[in-house]
């Protein structure tokens, strides 16, 4: 795209010039009509439409794995909570006491306490 120099004729008045001020204008070589500024939007809406899809559908898919990692931690706290009980169970002093372990001890002959 190639930018041809328009030189502007100004009165004195207008010749001031100051600093952040544009002393040049650019006019373009290429000159667009309505039909396909209309389809230069149209396509921009699209790109603009397409970019927009795609983030959505990534936030979806972001939004199914979090629902089963969910589902994997009530899975996991459900069979916590359950191994808590059987643990409850397994040493609780009743099947302490019936063990194949406490059923072979032997009383001690004698006992001797220490004296503070």
């Amino acid at each position: 795209m190639s930018y041809q120099f328009a030189q502007n004729y100004s009165s004195r008045r207008r010749q001031n010039w100051s600093r952040n001020q544009n002393n040049v204008a650019f006019v373009s070589a290429i000159k667009l009509g309505p039909v396909t500024h209309t389809v230069l939007i149209a396509l921009m809406i699209t790109v603009l439409g397409l970019i927009y899809l795609t983030q959505a559908t990534r936030a979806t898919g972001y939004d199914y794995e979090t629902q089963k990692i969910d589902s994997q931690i009530a899975t996991l706290n459900a069979e916590k909570s359950d191994l808590e009980i059987e643990n409850a169970r397994l040493t609780s002093l009743e099947t302490v006491k019936n063990s194949s372990v406490a059923t072979t001890m032997t009383a001690p002959v004698t006992t001797e306490y220490a004296q503070p």
